[in-house]
């Protein structure tokens, strides 16, 4: 089973390589391009696409709604994707390429190591994209679309996607290890990470906090709070216990908004409040974050965008 994974990662990275030849032939007017590959924010385009491949977005949303009905969990790990993508250097598709004897990519650092999901939804569609326009669509655009529509599959608003990135040749091991936020960092911490990529904390309890409103969590990383801290709903405790024990069990998953797992709402902020946070607690009065401007950030910052 490991071998076949590795052949579809392998297949995947070099497919994803035909982007950065495809989006650098395709315009030179609409982006530009930084030394890791990645396109400039600014200089996106959501009709790139357009005139060469105009059937794309709705390629990929249709492959996306398709894998997320299948399994609502995959909706979590491709928003959780592209994030692990962009926070490292750049939205430039680097997190998809693989190790090699010569090469040590991103996806074996702690943060990605048996834990990130989706590779094959993005090489499907990659490859469904190839057959229709080839060396077009780079994978750094399909991880940005495919997060969006992950979100709205699982019912989160939509948004526009600047499209033209160039997919990166390079990746950053070191990068990926000190810049991805651990889920045992503290607030202190938490903001110093995000204020690094020159997020504000607003925008930071968009990202840290929204986006978990989908997904799962590993047994490992929250059994020290239902276990041994005193701030958290004890009838909500005892519920995640059933499903982490003090000892074993360590890759068990429980939802993170226990409320509503599978749809993108605001249920896990009321959940924080309600002392009901799988990994983070909320320290303040209630109508802090009940209305916070952070409650009013676009959902396009959960896509890290």
């Amino acid at each position: 089973m490991a071998g076949i994974s590795q052949q579809r990662v392998k297949i995947c990275l070099v497919l994803c390589l035909v982007g950065i030849v495809s989006a650098s032939t395709y315009s030179t007017s609409s982006s530009s391009t930084t030394s890791s590959g990645t396109s400039s924010n600014s200089l996106l385009n959501p009709l790139f696409y357009a005139i060469k491949c105009p059937q794309a977005l709705g390629t990929i949303k249709t492959l996306v709604n398709n894998a997320v009905a299948k399994e609502p969990r995959m909706g979590a790990s491709l928003l959780r994707l592209h994030f692990h993508d962009c926070f490292v250097q750049g939205c430039d598709a680097s997190v998809l390429l693989a190790d090699t004897a010569t090469f040590k990519g991103e996806q074996n650092a702690l943060p990605n190591a048996n834990s990130l999901r989706g590779f094959e939804v993005v090489e499907s569609i990659k490859a469904v994209l190839e057959r229709q326009c080839p060396g077009v669509v780079s994978c750094a655009d399909i991880l940005a679309v495919a997060a969006r529509d992950s979100v709205v599959a699982l019912g989160g608003l939509g948004w526009s996607v600047g499209l033209g990135r160039r997919d990166s040749t390079t990746a950053s091991f070191s990068g990926a290890n000190s810049d991805l936020p651990s889920p045992f960092l503290n607030l202190d911490g938490l903001i110093a990470a995000f204020q690094k990529k020159l997020f504000t904390p607003n925008e930071m309890v968009a990202l840290s906090a929204g986006a978990h409103t989908i997904g799962s969590a590993r047994c490992l990383l929250f059994r020290s709070r239902i276990y041994n801290e005193s701030d958290i709903d004890s009838t909500y405790a005892n519920q995640m216990r059933a499903h982490c024990p003090k000892v074993g069990g360590d890759s068990n998953l429980s939802p993170i908004d226990i409320t509503t797992k599978h749809v993108f709402d605001g249920a896990y902020y009321t959940n924080l409040i309600n002392k009901k946070g799988l990994m983070w607690r909320f320290h303040g009065h209630p109508a802090t974050l009940a209305h916070s401007p952070a409650r009013r950030v676009r959902s396009e910052k959960c896509a890290a965008e």
